[in-house]
């Protein structure tokens, strides 16, 4: 593997930079790579933090291939440029070495529901332009997904205490273990003083198969698994229902805390998994052993009873997948983690904003609710997303925001 320095060497520093115009954050990429090569390593960082504040993770855990690296033109006939190593290189030193401006403070009071991406960036995005901001979190910590959803092997736990110290030292407020919408309600906040709310509290509610034995001990479900695995006893055979990120992160996880043997549940094809390849390649390098087109059924006490699904392409090309009950199976499980996606929290009541038919919140393309002053972004508006989608639209939520709180009342 090549050095970050060789690495940036590679990039063309294109004028009409596809990674670029791929990055959901717009990150300017031949600008980085220019202030890396001139040794300005410091100001590569900022640049990177001031228009992503989360480009230490993102760098880490972004669908690269779908991204910058995966539009890099040196791709197409050869090795893309790995811009994410050298991003994770310098958000990391930004971090570790951040001198904290000084900031102008307006005296207008911002509440933040929700630490996970969302809640973090725009937290960050409020205190560097003046803001009293109070962050509210259920959890005891800040990270959401980030911290109770990816794994410390995949992303290292001290960035996300960096990133707490940071927001502390610019005059973060936390209130940590405090869920919006039970013991404190949005309409609560406003005679408060609060100019303005900005909802992110995620989509911690794990969907449900609907099968028969869904309920037995031995069943869990992969967000509650993340959360605290060495909560948990799986045994030696693990079966896990679903392919995206949540179920190669299970899978993976249980291979190391609990030595099992793990298999993949896939009712679809490989080149159908939505998980990241290079999550999917690193997992079958750890052992886990994936059974494609394969429908769960039902969940026996030490089996998942599958049938085997066909994919079926018609002369228009299009295609379908249909279960053959006829060619049924099992598969032994001493433990079951489904993992098939999630939706938001019963307990997220907004006095008059609405619902999407998911349950989310229902806002407009500025993240806008029909309540004055609530704003809300993340998976609670869009349902699971990657993180720099989140950061994306959190972004652009924040600039409607600040004008709407510039033109307030003192």
């Amino acid at each position: 593997m090549s050095s970050i320095k060789q690495e940036a060497e590679r990039c063309l520093k294109c004028k009409k930079a596809m990674c670029s115009a791929h990055c959901p954050a717009s990150t300017a990429v031949p600008q980085v790579m220019e202030l890396f090569l001139n040794g300005e390593i410091k100001k590569a960082g900022e640049l990177l933090f001031m228009n992503n504040p989360l480009s230490a993770v993102t760098s880490v855990i972004c669908p690269h291939e779908r991204n910058c690296a995966g539009h890099c033109v040196l791709g197409i006939k050869g090795e893309p440029v790995m811009f994410y190593r050298i991003e994770e290189y310098l958000s990391r030193f930004y971090l570790e070495t951040m001198d904290i401006p000084e900031i102008k403070k307006n005296g207008i009071k911002v509440a933040v529901a929700g630490a996970g991406p969302a809640g973090i960036t725009m937290s960050i995005l409020l205190l560097l332009h003046g803001y009293d901001v109070t962050l509210f979190e259920a959890q005891d910590n800040i990270g959401g997904i980030l911290r109770y959803g990816i794994p410390p092997f995949r992303l290292s736990r001290d960035l996300l205490e960096m990133y707490k110290d940071i927001m502390l030292r610019m005059g973060l407020h936390f209130r940590p273990n405090t869920r919006i919408g039970t013991n404190i309600m949005i309409e609560d906040l406003f005679p408060d003083g609060y100019k303005a709310v900005f909802v992110s509290t995620g989509t911690g509610r794990p969907n449900k198969l609907g099968l028969i034995g869904e309920t037995l001990g031995h069943v869990h479900f992969a967000v509650d698994y993340l959360k605290s695995p060495k909560a948990f006893k799986l045994g030696q055979q693990v079966a896990v229902v679903g392919a995206g990120n949540v179920a190669i992160d299970a899978a993976r996880t249980a291979i190391r805390r609990a030595h099992s043997h793990v298999t993949i549940l896939h009712f679809m094809g490989e080149d159908d998994m939505t998980a990241n390849r290079e999550e999917i390649e690193m997992a079958q390098i750890e052992g886990v052993e994936f059974i494609h087109y394969a429908q769960a059924v039902r969940i026996q006490e030490n089996a998942v009873r599958c049938v085997r699904v066909k994919r079926i392409e018609d002369e228009a090309g299009n295609v379908r997948f249909e279960e053959d009950y006829t060619d049924v199976f099992d598969v032994p499980a001493d433990s079951v983690i489904i993992a098939i996606g999630q939706g938001p929290g019963a307990d997220m009541q907004v006095a008059g904003v609405k619902l999407t038919q998911r349950g989310l919140l229902d806002v407009n393309e500025w993240g806008e609710t029909d309540t004055p002053g609530v704003y809300a972004a993340g998976d609670i508006v869009s349902g699971p997303r990657t993180v720099i989608e989140a950061v994306a639209f959190t972004k652009k939520v924040f600039q409607r925001m600040e004008t709407y709180l510039r033109e307030q009342p003192e």
